[in-house]
């Protein structure tokens, strides 16, 4: 067990992460001094990470995971063994800025109802620009669907300072996840199951449940490299997109919206792999209904964790959820940035 003598552990889970720690790991230790310390976190690395980071980091400590067993596996099995009153979740491909972490710590001890935050996420490979996962504020529609301020679909926006605000979102990016590690432990923490795509949603969801709080803290930046672990657009994310969003539905919402959600959710998968095969995507297609049949042929499992996390049901915090189809407004209506969509998300107090 590590126990922080700082109120704030920054907690890095690094799968043969050396040349981002090469790169970043500095930063984050320079900036450390602010209130935090750093934890890196070796999910059975085959390459010379923690040896690395020991070597040249003395002031970070190090974890390590015997078996690699995905992203939210490795934080599930981390946090049981770190001691802090906040955690923060940052991925190894994380650039951060100076003076990132005082905001968000500000925020979080100003109201005790907020259980977490992400900062202003920008892409790290042209820094203009926002970044995929978390952006400017990440939403969830009336279907299922995610998206961010700054990132609908496939438009990334330039930072212009239009989200320099603190507002309340639905989810916080879990590349860079301010949170209360007691609410994190309650609530159950990240699901293992997940492997790695949405788990973040899926936890952020369960906080919400119980009537808490996410927010966005637009005057703190990081930069990330982005799909490092996972490629954006390969078969394997295509997978994980589909599978998880149906877990995170089952697991999360009001059961008489399930009764209809679900076969349209169905309908409306089907179009989208009916859409690739017309392309002659075929593996994109399959990989869809793969992800359908292992979501079916576990939904015993799934009806149990919905089960487990109605239990933590106390009222239902639904602020940043879209009440309309970001789909139809992206694809038919052309709204293709948030300020297009005439809707202005709550602000923080």
């Amino acid at each position: 067990m590590i126990v922080c003598h700082e109120d704030t552990a920054v907690v890095i889970l690094s799968y043969n992460g050396t040349k981002w720690h090469e790169l970043f790991l500095p930063k984050i230790v320079e900036q450390a001094h602010t209130g935090y310390e750093v934890i890196v976190v070796d999910n059975a690395s085959t390459d010379e990470t923690l040896n690395y980071v020991q070597t040249n980091f003395p002031s970070v400590k190090t974890l390590s995971i015997d078996i690699n067993r995905g992203f939210a596996n490795g934080y599930y099995e981390a946090l049981k063994r770190v001691k802090a009153k906040y955690y923060v979740l940052l991925s190894a491909d994380f650039e951060v800025t100076e003076g990132w972490f005082a905001p968000l710590h500000t925020a979080m001890e100003r109201d005790p109802m907020l259980a977490g935050c992400q900062p202003k996420i920008r892409y790290w490979r042209d820094k203009e620009y926002f970044e995929y996962a978390g952006a400017g504020g990440a939403f969830m529609d009336n279907y299922g669907y995610l998206f961010c301020r700054g990132r609908i679909f496939f438009d990334l926006e330039k930072d212009n300072g239009q989200y320099n605000d603190n507002i309340e979102v639905f989810w916080a990016s879990g590349g860079c996840l301010f949170v209360r590690a007691d609410l994190y432990h309650k609530v159950g923490g990240l699901d293992h199951d997940f492997y790695a795509h949405m788990e973040e949603v899926d936890l952020c969801w369960r906080l919400k449940n119980a009537g808490y709080k996410i927010g966005y803290i637009g005057s703190s930046v990081v930069y990330h490299v982005g799909g490092s672990v996972i490629s954006y657009g390969s078969p394997q994310k295509l997978y994980y997109n589909f599978r998880n969003n149906l877990i995170l539905l089952i697991k999360n919402e009001k059961g008489r919206k399930l009764l209809w959600l679900f076969p349209l959710r169905l309908m409306l998968d089907g179009v989208a792999g009916a859409r690739l095969l017309t392309k002659g995507e075929f593996r994109q297609t399959y990989t869809i209904i793969k992800a359908h049949f292992h979501f079916y042929g576990q939904i015993g499992k799934w009806l149990k964790r919905r089960s487990e996390c109605k239990k933590l049901i106390t009222t239902r915090n639904e602020t940043g959820i879209y009440k309309r189809s970001i789909i139809l407004d992206y694809f038919l209506r052309k709204r293709k940035l948030f300020t297009d969509l005439d809707w202005q998300p709550r602000k923080l107090d």
